[in-house]
């Protein structure tokens, strides 16, 4: 792909663009997987929940992974906790306090697992032009050198080392472009996926908070104690 007679500092950048590009390609398939198995655990749980006759119900729900798996236990645990009486700062406010308390830390766990790997996309798609650019003019700079040395400007003598020094400007560029297009692709999957996730915090919350919160339906909620 490149001439090894170039000097070592090209041939480091070129090697670093290419390992730009195997870790890009690695969160790309990484969050592709991650993204559809999301979809797929989230689409699976919600079902069987929304169809559970009551909350006490779906309380008993097992074998089920996913944010929205996770967001509910995490609010059923927040209940059963409400019933205990547990004395501390984590436990301070009404069961509403702590219940929404628990849902907005679930969340923020589940966004930033979603959020992996995203920053590396963008610093591979932000840096990887510029490193190609270091790599060009530090080539050009040793071609103009040899050039000078050797006291002959025919186009034989610049153009392959010019040419040479160009390639690494082009590799950073083609590692840029599916660095940049994979993180707009999945921020944008994040904001929906986030959103969704939200609306289903919020429905969560508002049967929890009629069903449960107004009496002490929440201690008859043993799973939740666990």
């Amino acid at each position: 792909m490149f001439n090894l007679s170039s000097t070592g500092i090209v041939n480091g950048t070129l090697y670093l663009l290419i390992g730009f590009s195997i870790a890009t390609w690695t969160v790309i398939f990484f969050k592709a997987f991650q993204h559809w198995r999301i979809a797929r655990d989230n689409r699976a749980y919600c079902q069987v929940f929304w169809r559970a006759p009551s909350l006490e119900e779906a309380v008993s729900l097992s074998g089920y992974g996913g944010p929205a798996a996770r967001l509910a236990r995490a609010g059923f645990r927040a209940l059963g906790e409400t019933a205990l009486e547990v004395h501390d700062l984590s436990h301070s406010g009404d069961r509403q306090d702590i219940f929404e308390r628990s849902l907005r830390q679930q969340l923020r766990t589940e966004r930033r697992a979603m959020e992996s790997g995203l920053a590396l996309l963008a610093s591979i798609g932000s840096t990887s032009p510029f490193v190609g650019l270091f790599g060009t003019v530090w080539g050009i700079m040793n071609a103009l050198r040899d050039i000078t040395r050797s006291g002959s400007a025919s186009l034989d003598v610049v153009a392959g080392p010019i040419g040479e020094a160009l390639t690494a400007t082009a590799i950073g560029i083609a590692v840029a472009i599916p660095a940049v297009l994979a993180y707009n692709f999945f921020v944008r999957r994040l904001r929906l996926a986030a959103a969704e996730l939200e609306d289903y915090a919020a429905d969560f919350q508002s049967l929890a908070l009629k069903t449960v919160l107004p009496g002490e339906e929440a201690a008859a909620l043993p799973e939740a104690r666990r």
